[in-house]
């Protein structure tokens, strides 16, 4: 009978079965079961097994199955970041000048960007070029009780350049959205200038928002900028590799 095994032995057996299933059926079998998966030893089984290191070394229970769920989740939250798909999923496009367009690295007087994996970017035109992605929570699978209680970190970053016979600008800004799209927390970068005879390397940019408060239900993130020789064609800063992730 399962209620005679060692708990040790018994915790094993848990840590096979699938997490969602764990907290969805399994604790609801019986107290024993139900304290084992609300307990951290569990959890933490889970972790090793799974290869999730990082956790906090205290034995907090709801440390731990957090961690668990939300490194299991952990993905780049930003749609199309690299232009792979041209504008698709970009909203609030501002096409200033010539407007955006998709060009494939290293591109003319560039360089080529730090990963191998990242192969097209945006460039931006003689006039200001913004665009924008409105990330809805909930429907990534962050549910209300994690964002209000927990509070998991989320982790902004974006890559730019320019081109080596062009300066340019560039600018972020990241908020943190309400139910009703009321700002909770925002992050705006300076407007970064780039001078002309620059050597077009990758510079990333990267923001954390930790401990801001209940509510928070999107993340909307917008990048932009322009060239300060207003010449014809797309002489602007280039961005790619942009990622919001939601992280233990």
């Amino acid at each position: 009978r399962m209620e005679s095994l060692p708990e040790a032995v018994l915790i094993r057996i848990l840590a096979s079965i699938p997490a969602v299933d764990l907290v969805l059926a399994c604790r609801l079998v019986c107290c024993q079961w139900k304290n084992l998966v609300d307990g951290a030893a569990l959890w933490i089984l889970k972790c090793q097994q799974e290869g999730l290191t990082g956790a906090e070394s205290e034995d907090n229970a709801e440390n731990w199955q957090n961690f668990y769920f939300l490194s299991k989740k952990r993905r780049n939250l930003i749609k199309n970041p690299c232009g792979e798909e041209d504008l698709q999923h970009w909203g609030e496009v501002d096409n200033g000048g010539d407007g955006w367009k998709i060009e494939e690295l290293p591109g003319d007087f560039g360089k080529e960007f730090p990963s191998e994996d990242v192969h097209k970017y945006f460039v931006t035109s003689y006039e200001w070029c913004r665009k924008s992605q409105v990330i809805d929570l909930r429907a990534e699978g962050y549910w209300e009780e994690l964002m209000d209680t927990t509070q998991p970190k989320v982790v902004v970053k974006d890559w730019y350049a320019g081109r080596s016979d062009a300066g340019c600008l560039y600018e972020l800004c990241v908020k943190l959205l309400s139910e009703h799209e009321d700002v909770l927390a925002e992050y705006r970068s300076e407007t970064i200038a780039i001078p002309q005879d620059n050597d077009a390397s990758w510079t990333e940019i990267s923001y954390t928002f930790s401990n801001y408060g209940p509510g928070v239900r999107f993340v909307r993130f917008e990048h932009g900028g322009q060239d300060t020789l207003f010449w014809k064609g797309w002489y602007g800063v280039r961005v790619t590799n942009s990622s919001v992730t939601v992280e233990p």
